[in-house]
């Protein structure tokens, strides 16, 4: 038995795995980099929120026979940035007995390619992956699996959130500051060849295909390996941008804790899109935590 944690700059992930067979796998939102804007700090209740999380995650792992010291917890964007860091993470080591690496921005998006391609029918042919997280945006190139190129850009959903729009409702001149910001570095990306397929991985690209296929709770077995076309994203990024946020949650009712951060979400997948030149992703409902097991 073996297990990963993600902590990203949004939500934190358990994976349990007994060989090849996953025994447990959950996600829950805790928003652990929102607010760092103002101070480049973890805010208190954010902190608070992350350990308790860590804490069911690590009595979790128990019940599988799994010590806390040998789980695989790695953390990403947000806890890059963080003055508070290093002191928030001994604090979870002392109180959970998990240990976390915080891992740079290339080896996130290893471990995310690595992951994310699993049980996914794609073309043969270069095949790129976005993974649009809380606090930065993985991008990866690879063929036959080997990484062609990989590069992190400092755009993520909760960032964009914090910086642009805000967490009531959003006026267009806002998205339009927001969308800029995107394209600004999105521009920065030189892919080696053009993709075949494009992949997105991680809970904005796995919650807007939820609600896109209707699903009022959340089936993996649906999500993952299915199609989230560019039409779709727009109608649903148009919708977004009218609600407010009781009626953002009332669309996304699959993970509703998610809605807050949707709208920079498609402007991000967008963007990738273009980039690409294709016209719709393939949604995977790994990432990360699986690759974190494979190294």
């Amino acid at each position: 038995m073996k297990a990963s944690i993600d902590i990203g700059s949004n939500s934190i992930l358990l994976l349990v795995m007994d060989g090849d067979r996953v025994v447990h796998d959950e996600a829950r939102v805790v928003g652990l980099g929102r607010g760092m804007g103002e101070t480049g700090v973890f805010r208190p209740e954010r902190k608070e929120a992350a350990i308790a999380a860590l804490r069911d995650y690590a009595a979790v792992a128990a019940n599988y026979g799994i010590a806390p010291a040998n789980i695989r917890a790695v953390a990403t964007s947000a806890s890059r940035r963080a003055l508070n860091a290093a002191s928030f993470y001994a604090d979870v080591k002392r109180q959970t007995g998990v240990e976390v690496e915080v891992i740079s921005g290339e080896e996130e998006a290893r471990m995310t390619y690595l992951g994310g391609l699993t049980g996914l029918t794609l073309p043969l042919g270069p095949v790129l992956l976005c993974d649009p997280g809380g606090g930065s945006t993985e991008i990866i190139l690879g063929e036959g699996g080997k990484i062609l190129y990989r590069v992190s850009l400092e755009i993520g959903t909760v960032r964009l959130t914090d910086a642009f729009l805000g967490y009531e409702r959003v006026e267009p001149p806002a998205l339009a500051r927001c969308r800029a910001a995107i394209d600004e570095a999105v521009a920065t990306v030189r892919l080696p060849a053009r993709p075949r397929a494009v992949v997105a991985v991680a809970g904005t690209a796995t919650s807007l295909a939820a609600t896109n296929l209707g699903l009022a709770t959340y089936d993996s077995s649906l999500v993952h390996n299915s199609v989230l076309p560019a039409t779709a994203l727009r109608t649903w990024g148009d919708r977004l941008l009218a609600a407010s946020p009781a009626e953002r949650r009332s669309l996304i009712v699959s993970s509703p804790d998610r809605a807050d951060t949707l709208l920079a979400g498609v402007a991000i997948l967008l963007a990738i899109l273009r980039l690409s030149g294709r016209q719709s992703y393939r949604i995977s409902d790994r990432g990360l935590r699986y690759g974190a097991l494979e190294t």
